[in-house]
């Protein structure tokens, strides 16, 4: 099924190419400005406005809560009628420790708030977080696809093994270079492998 989209695309392949190009570009701009760090932090308005930037060109629900279910692998999301109830809780987390930034980053992964573009978004918002209060991202580019994968499935039930993997991947090298290769990783997680950031 192809996503309703503002360029008028019906093709899965050539909707997913565009979506990479024009939201890299995006989360090049976001950081080659300074924006990205200038986004409410820890927050779903914060993330919301991410979710803006990034998608406005392509989605009309850019930054909008969605209105549907939706399940990924067998997992159902935080449902619809609970998402608001779910995201004022969400909001009112601390996140000023390590572990207070994951458990929310893991808590908010569990709301799923966007129809689309949840993945992308909310590590950049975790980068957000991890860099107010840290002075530190994470180095996705050093951490393996599928370990991420699966400890983010496993992190709705406990997040010991996400905390274990970001805590060794993380990192005061926030210079264009480390952070597009991040980008790229962060999209590859995703099935998104065409383009490369610097290079947009």
């Amino acid at each position: 099924m192809v996503l309703d989209n503002k360029l008028g695309l019906t093709s899965v392949a050539e909707l997913a190419r565009e979506e990479e190009k024009l939201t890299k570009k995006r989360a090049k701009e976001l950081f080659e400005t300074g924006k990205l760090f200038q986004f409410e932090v820890g927050t779903y308005q914060g993330l919301a406005g991410i979710h803006a930037y990034l998608f406005e060109d392509i989605y009309d629900f850019a930054g909008k809560m969605r209105e549907a279910n939706i399940a990924k692998n067998d997992f159902q999301f935080a449902p619809r009628i609970f998402l608001e109830q779910s995201l004022t809780y969400i909001d009112q987390l601390p996140h000023t420790t390590f572990d207070q930034i994951v458990d929310k980053y893991a808590d908010m992964n569990v709301a799923h708030p966007f129809r689309e573009g949840n993945g992308r978004s909310m590590r950049l918002w975790l980068d957000c977080m991890f860099h107010h209060q840290l002075g530190k991202v994470v180095d996705w580019n050093s951490i393996d696809k599928e370990e991420y994968l699966n400890a983010m499935m496993r992190s709705h039930v406990a997040t010991g093994e996400l905390k274990y993997l970001l805590q060794n991947h993380l990192t005061e090298d926030v210079s264009d270079s480390s952070f597009f290769k991040g980008i790229d990783a962060s999209y590859y997680y995703e099935g998104y492998t065409l383009y490369r950031t610097e290079d947009l």
